[in-house]
């Protein structure tokens, strides 16, 4: 796979409530930041948004500004065929060298013939090091 990033993703916590993830995403558009990833994990009263963005450093500034708690970390941002087999190819390939996968998230429309793919890995410097090699993931 060629097309593998190691990126920065954000952890927002917010309040479980109508309208709080609208302002986060106004506030992120105001500033000209594009969010390429973005996953919801909801509890009773709050709810954690994992996402990755076009200007990291940015958006963090601009949340914790707001009073919002963001953690940042590392993980791969992979452009994958929208075919069966491609998360069984890279996850097979790093499950043989023992990189467990903690998370992912992933999507595409049915008619795209790529996808996105976020994936939170034990060892993500290895896991790069694998998956951006020229050959096919098999």
């Amino acid at each position: 796979m060629k097309n593998v990033r190691i990126v920065e993703q954000l952890v927002i916590f917010i309040a479980n409530r109508p309208g709080t993830l609208a302002d986060i995403c106004d506030a992120l558009a105001e500033a000209n930041i594009n969010i390429y990833g973005l996953t919801v994990i909801d509890t009773v009263d709050h709810a954690a948004i994992r996402m990755v963005v076009s200007d990291t450093r940015k958006a963090i500034a601009l949340l914790e500004s707001h009073g919002t708690l963001v953690l940042d970390s590392e993980v791969l941002m992979i452009e994958n065929d929208n075919r069966p087999g491609s998360l069984s190819r890279v996850a097979r390939l790093l499950s043989k060298s023992k990189v467990n996968i903690e998370y992912a998230y992933l999507a595409s429309m049915p008619s795209a013939r790529k996808g996105l793919l976020i994936l939170r890995v034990s060892d993500v410097k290895k896991a790069f090091k694998l998956l951006s090699k020229d050959e096919p993931v098999d």
